[in-house]
C-alpha cells in the first residue's frame, strides 16, 4: 500500500485522491492479511505525504514547487540528496511498520472487527500495467526535459519587462515544467485510455473540482502568511529565527519551516510563509556563504513535510475520517512515519549538504 501510493503521488495524484483511492485496495488486503486496521492510516501517509511529497527529485508536489519561485531552482534540486533523505524515509517508516504488524499479529491481534462500506468495483476491460504506468512515465520525463532542458535554452529575457512583473525566467521555470508535464500526462490518459474512460468530461470536471480544495488551501495560507508578515511583531519573530544559527543559513531555515509548518499544520502553507517572508534573506546569507540554492530548496521541502504532521494536519484528520480510525488508534505510528523519521532524514540532508555541498 505504502508503495501504490508513493507510485500515484509520484504520478502527480493529490495525496487527498490517493487516500479515498487506495482505501478500499488497503481494507480488502489488510483484511486478508490479518493486519490490525490501526496500520493503514500509517501505511497511505507513508506512501503520500513523505518521500514524493518532499524528498524525491521531481516530484510534481506543490510542496516541491514552492521552493523553485525563491530560490531559481527546478523541481529536480539536488537529487543526490533528495533520492537519500527518501530512502531514509521509504525504508525506515516501512520498517517501524512491519515490525509493528509483526508484534500485532504475535500477540493474536487480527485485523479486528470493523463495519465498513466500501464501493464494489465494476468488472470490465482495464489497461495493462504499462500502459497504466505511462502518464506518471510522462509527468517525470516531461517535467525533467521541459526544466532541464527546454526552457533553460529559450530566450526568456522578455520576462524582466515592466509589462511581464520583471519576473526572473529562474524563478517561473520550474513551476511551467511541472505544468506542461501535468498536462503532457492528462492528455497521454485521454488519447491512449480513451476507451477506459466511461465519460471523459465527468472525470475532468470532477479532476477540476477536486483541484480547487489544493488551491485554495495554498491561495489562502500565503494570503493568512502575508498579512502576519505585515504585522510590526513579526519582525521580533523573523529577527529571532534568522538569527538562530546565523553561520548556517540551512538549519535556521530547516526550523523556521518545521516551525510554521507545525502552527499553521500544512506543509504547502507553512513553506509558503516561511519562503514569502523569510526567502530572500536565506538566499542572500546563503550566496555570501557559498551555499547553493539548490541545497536551499531540498532542505526547505523537507522541512515542510515533518512537524506539518502534528495531530491538528487537515491531511492527518482527512486521512482518519477517510479510513474510519481515531487519533487514538492510528496517530502514534503516524507520528512515527510522518514526523519522526522525515526529521531525521532532514538532519541526514543538513550534515550531508554542510559536508558535501547539494548533489
Amino acid at each position: 500500500m505504502t508503495l501504490a501510493c508513493g507510485v500515484l503521488t509520484y504520478g502527480g495524484v493529490s495525496l487527498f485522491v490517493v487516500a479515498f483511492a487506495i482505501y478500499p485496495i488497503a481494507a480488502a488486503l489488510f483484511r486478508e492479511a490479518q493486519v490490525p486496521k490501526r496500520l493503514i492510516a500509517a501505511a497511505i501517509a507513508l506512501g503520500s505525504f513523505t518521500f514524493t511529497m518532499t524528498a524525491f527529485p521531481g516530484t510534481p508536489a506543490i510542496q516541491n514547487a514552492i521552493p523553485t519561485r525563491f530560490f531559481g531552482t527546478t523541481t529536480f534540486a539536488a537529487p543526490g540528496l533528495g533520492i537519500i533523505a527518501g530512502c531514509i524515509m521509504l525504508f525506515g517508516g516501512l520498517a517501524w511498520l512491519q515490525l509493528r504488524a509483526r508484534r500485532a499479529q504475535a500477540a493474536g491481534e487480527g485485523y479486528g472487527d470493523h463495519q465498513e462500506n466500501l464501493p464494489q468495483f465494476e468488472d470490465g476491460a482495464r489497461p495493462g500495467f504499462a500502459l497504466a504506468m505511462l502518464p506518471i512515465v510522462v509527468v517525470i520525463g516531461l517535467n525533467a526535459l521541459f526544466s532541464l532542458v527546454v526552457f533553460p535554452r529559450l530566450d526568456l529575457g522578455y520576462l524582466a519587462q515592466q509589462v511581464y512583473g520583471n519576473v526572473s525566467p529562474s524563478a517561473v521555470i520550474g513551476t511551467w515544467a511541472l505544468i506542461v508535464a501535468l498536462v503532457g500526462a492528462i492528455l497521454t490518459v485521454l488519447v491512449l485510455q480513451r476507451r477506459h474512460l466511461r465519460d471523459a468530461q465527468k472525470t475532468l470536471n470532477e479532476g477540476t473540482m477536486g483541484s480547487m480544495l489544493p488551491i485554495f488551501n495554498t491561495a489562502s495560507e500565503v494570503g493568512y502568511g502575508a498579512v502576519i508578515a505585515s504585522l510590526a511583531a513579526f519582525v521580533l519573530v523573523r529577527d529571532f529565527v534568522v538569527g538562530i544559527a546565523p553561520d548556517t543559513p540551512t538549519i535556521s531555515l530547516a526550523i523556521a519551516v518545521n516551525a510554521l509548518a507545525g502552527i499553521t499544520g500544512s506543509a504547502s502553507g507553512g513553506l509558503s510563509i516561511a519562503l514569502d517572508t523569510l526567502g530572500a534573506t536565506y538566499l542572500e546569507r546563503a550566496n555570501a556563504l557559498g551555499i547553493s540554492p539548490e541545497l536551499l530548496h531540498r532542505i526547505a521541502t523537507i522541512s515542510s513535510g515533518g512537524f506539518d504532521s502534528l495531530p491538528h494536519n487537515g491531511a492527518v484528520i482527512s486521512l482518519l475520517t477517510i479510513t474510519g480510525l481515531t487519533h487514538k488508534s492510528s496517530y502514534g505510528d503516524i507520528f512515527v512515519v510522518n514526523l519522526l523519521i522525515p526529521v531525521a532524514a532532514l538532519v541526514t540532508v543538513i550534515v550531508l549538504g554542510t559536508m558535501f555541498g547539494a548533489f
